[in-house]
């Protein structure tokens, strides 16, 4: 998967849990939460959306890595790169 399809992928989920936010105005190294006025409990609605949409597990611990739009692409490609490594699948 390309940084592109990660990303399309992320701001699909943002809308889900925000979505009259106007996804096209994100800054890519602001905080999310910061930028779409979204609570701790939509932040955890986020990650539980990604998690769905990408077949991934991310700990609590890592929430932090994808605070902005541009950490959650690279936190998430990092993840698929070790994956393909590990398991040989695209």
């Amino acid at each position: 998967m390309t940084k592109d399809q990660i990303e399309a992928i992320v701001l699909r989920t943002l809308r889900s849990i925000a979505p009259e936010a106007d996804l096209s105005q994100i800054k890519p190294d602001v905080a999310l939460r910061d930028q779409l006025d979204v609570d701790s409990m939509d932040f955890l609605n986020f990650m539980i959306g990604l998690h769905k949409e990408l077949n991934v597990e991310i700990p609590e611990a890592d929430y932090p890595q994808l605070a902005t739009l541009n950490g959650c692409v690279a936190y998430l490609k990092r993840l698929e790169d070790k994956a393909e490594r590990v398991g040989g699948n695209s």
